[in-house]
């Protein structure tokens, strides 16, 4: 008796290549048509792993975990008011003044444009003949000649019998006014959904402060002995790196943005304190921090700077803050805990750009140290976490 001949190895690879591709393939569409849910949980979780030092602190006082996350939630709301209402006084003000940009920036405009007509004017005049401009400026004056001629042998009269054209009369349509409400709908429906999701944050942050322990206890018991260690070691690696890049980038752009706002008040450039800490913080977005935070202060001076030597002063003190803040202090404060090398970084950026936008050029980084410290506390998986590595 003849027994059944096995599958052979060559013919099970390619089943399960084509399961991991296809399970690959809808994991990324997953995230990118679910993305405004996946962005809110990961900030949220984001947000409670830089927070849960400051609930155990207040928990020293002998307080409650839960009522220890409603106060640390309540300072963290407070802050943000503040700075915002911060922004929102300057930002108020610079609306005020967007009648005197838009002036200025249309002389700037009307100038740079005589400028490049000169400019053409000039540069035909060296490198055209004279006689070849000669002819040229002759050459309409001898084509309007035969046609004055022309018309004087047989001039034109109208014939009154000829019927003349009716003038086309303009219809207006009216149209019902809408009511105000439609025009609130249609400006905020595209912000619906995600202004939603953000209105979840706080709720989800305290909930996840609050019941921390239960959470990390409930999900480890989903595990059994040497994997419960490592599935530990993992969330404690992971919330160590999350707090890591997020504390350490605000106090990079924090840096940045204190010395830039220092330079701007030297120069007497207006609103300062607002364009200030928004360049030092646009700083710091990978590859294309550099001129996000020159443009604000350029536009601002618009306003009151002509010679352009003090827009080269401000891209020049600008890039030597960003280049001395990324080459200095960056690897120190962010990349010793992150351990990412440049290739990983970037295809990172690649990659979370294209499913989620700006928001996941900002989370690139921490989701890859995320699953880099997942890959190095699992033993089969450490490999990849070297080739994520420095």
């Amino acid at each position: 008796m003849s027994s059944l001949p096995s599958p052979s190895v060559s013919a099970r690879k390619p089943a399960n290549a084509s399961v991991v591709v296809l399970a690959t393939a809808a994991a990324i569409a997953l995230l990118y048509f679910g993305r405004v849910f996946f962005i809110t949980v990961l900030v949220a979780v984001i947000i409670a792993f830089l927070l849960d030092p400051l609930v155990a602190l207040v928990m020293k006082l002998k307080l409650p975990r839960a009522f220890s996350s409603f106060v640390v939630c309540s300072i963290a709301l407070l802050v943000l008011y503040l700075m915002g209402l911060g922004i929102y006084t300057e930002f108020a003000n610079l609306v005020e003044d967007l009648p005197m940009y838009s002036q200025r920036i249309n002389a700037l405009a009307d100038n740079v444009g005589s400028r490049i007509d000169a400019m053409e004017t000039r540069t035909v005049e060296l490198i055209v003949p004279k006689r070849f401009q000669d002819q040229q400026a002759q050459s309409p004056a001898a084509a309007q000649a035969p046609s004055r001629q022309r018309g004087k042998k047989k001039p034109l009269t109208p014939d009154p019998t000829a019927q003349q054209p009716q003038p086309i009369q303009e219809v207006r349509i009216h149209s019902d006014p809408k009511p105000l409400y439609t025009y609130v709908y249609s400006y905020i429906r595209s912000f619906y959904d995600i202004l939603l999701m953000a209105s979840f944050i706080p709720f989800l942050v305290y909930f996840m402060l609050s019941w921390r322990d239960h959470l990390r206890g409930s999900f480890l018991r989903l595990f059994a002995g040497d994997s419960r260690r490592t599935v530990g070691r993992m969330w404690e690696a992971i919330a160590d790196v999350a707090r890591a890049y997020v504390i350490g980038n605000f106090a990079l752009g924090l840096v940045i943005g204190i010395f830039t706002s220092i330079f701007f008040f030297a120069i007497r450039l207006p609103y300062w304190p607002l364009i200030g800490p928004l360049s030092g913080f646009l700083s710091i977005v990978p590859y294309v921090g550099l001129p996000l935070a020159i443009a604000p202060a350029v536009l601002a001076g618009v306003a009151v700077y002509d010679s352009p030597a003090i827009y080269l002063l401000i891209a020049a003190v600008v890039g030597l803050l960003h280049l001395i803040a990324l080459n200095l202090l960056y690897p120190k404060m962010v990349g010793s805990r992150v351990h990412l090398n440049p290739l990983a970084v970037t295809v990172a950026l690649m990659f979370w750009g294209t499913l989620w936008g700006a928001v996941g050029l900002v989370l690139a980084i921490p989701i890859t140290a995320g699953i880099k410290a997942v890959c190095d506390n699992v033993s089969n998986w450490q490999g990849y976490g070297k080739l994520l590595g420095d």
